[in-house]
């Protein structure tokens, strides 16, 4: 797939954005404004002002950011919803629009960077009919429907992972892989060392499911992690999340087995506890492998089966194929087939070590920096000489690592 050459990582200690208003907008889930919030702050660190789009339900995540004002939205999906739904749906978009549109024409931001979800369609349109240049992020392997209906118009589309589906081919000139943006803290665990599990030492595993996702993971790996050989089992230190109405039964199911483990319905310091696993079980949504790509640390991947478009396979998909994971299809999950599976795992080091350097490869590091670079790139601030992606000659286009 053809592809923009990345700009270089700016270095520069002085504000190339000064004076410039840089609008951001995303929806209001984790995974979108995760990384939405971390280009903001890196946009304010080279001097701009950032307006913020997005819904009501994202507001805990801009509130005390410096720099950035966040401004709410009516919006609403339509994927996925009934007759009732779609309509109130799309009237909220409609409303949505209108506020954006007003906004955006008032504040004549330089650049509008969206993120998908449906709560960014309102700026990325209103940029669109206001003539204002706008670039789009994308944080699965497939692109989002909300991405969808403006990837034409947009000037560049950075992606997460370097092959992402879905991109019209007429678009591919303007695609650029720059990673998902992570938090701080584990951004900084690019840097890190994977520990290999010793022959008698213990293995960590960090089993993450989300709201969504929990339920499965609660019901099949505490059955098979007790049902693993006793050389094996007696050496697990696990940390679970389970919702909490599941936590009592998984507890049960755990007593007795010699296994060190540690169950919350939400984990609060996976940074620390994703440095130091030795594998990851978990779903495959944006942020999760976006972390862990960003680590450095193995996975055994179990995709939603019911995610819009899928886009969880490919998201796993993306990192088996660098090496770095192994996915495993949820009518394939049942607690046989995962002890079978993590016996051969955890009795191969090797293994695990080769995949903890390969998952390094399917993304990409300081990805807020180099979607920063990119908005510099769009106003002819090029870092470090950079050139206009117009001006991307085709001996420079491709090989994006």
């Amino acid at each position: 797939m053809t592809k923009l050459t990345q700009p270089d990582i700016s270095t520069a200690n002085d504000a190339p954005l000064a004076g410039q208003v840089i609008a951001v907008t995303s929806g209001g889930t984790g995974g979108h404004m995760f990384p939405a919030v971390a280009l903001s702050k890196a946009l304010v660190r080279r001097g701009a002002k950032v307006l913020f789009f997005t819904d009501a339900r994202a507001a805990r995540y801009t509130d005390g950011v410096d720099g950035v004002q966040t401004i709410i939205l009516p919006a609403g999906g339509i994927a996925g919803k009934g007759l009732k739904g779609r309509l109130m749906g799309a009237a909220r978009l409609g409303l949505g629009t209108l506020k954006a549109r007003s906004m955006i024409k008032k504040a004549k931001p330089a650049v509008v960077i969206g993120f998908g979800g449906y709560a960014s369609i309102p700026a990325t349109m209103s940029a669109k009919w206001l003539g204002i240049p706008f670039a789009i992020h994308e944080q699965n392997a497939v692109l989002g429907r909300a991405n969808r209906l403006v990837a034409r118009a947009a000037k560049r589309i950075a992606t997460s992972f370097p092959t992402v589906t879905l991109i019209d081919p007429n678009d591919q000139n303007k695609v650029i892989w720059t990673g998902s943006p992570v938090r701080a803290e584990v951004a900084a665990l690019a840097n890190s060392t994977y520990d290999v599990p010793t022959e008698d030492g213990p293995i960590k595993l960090l089993i993450t499911g989300g709201s969504q996702g929990a339920r499965v993971l609660s019901e099949i790996l505490p059955t098979a992690l007790v049902n693993l050989p006793e050389g094996i089992r007696t050496r697990l230190v696990v940390t679970q999340q389970a919702r909490d109405e599941d936590i009592n039964a998984v507890r049960k199911t755990y007593d007795g087995s010699g296994i060190d483990v540690t169950l919350a319905s939400f984990i609060d310091d996976i940074p620390e506890r994703l440095r130091d696993c030795h594998l990851v079980i978990a779903r495959s949504g944006a942020s999760t492998v976006a972390e862990l790509t960003a680590a450095g640390r193995p996975g055994l991947l179990v995709p939603l089966p019911h995610a819009i478009d899928d886009h969880q396979r490919f998201n796993a998909q993306q990192v088996e194929d660098a090496g770095g994971a192994w996915l495993m299809p949820q009518d394939r999950f049942s607690s046989e087939t995962v002890t079978d599976r993590l016996a051969k795992l955890l009795r191969n080091p090797a293994a695990l070590t080769r995949a903890a350097k390969a998952a390094k490869t399917a993304g990409r590091a300081n990805a807020a920096e180099r979607l920063a670079d990119m908005v510099l790139d769009m106003l002819g601030l090029n870092p470090a000489g950079t050139p206009d992606a117009e001006n991307i000659s085709k001996k420079d286009q491709g090989d994006t690592q």
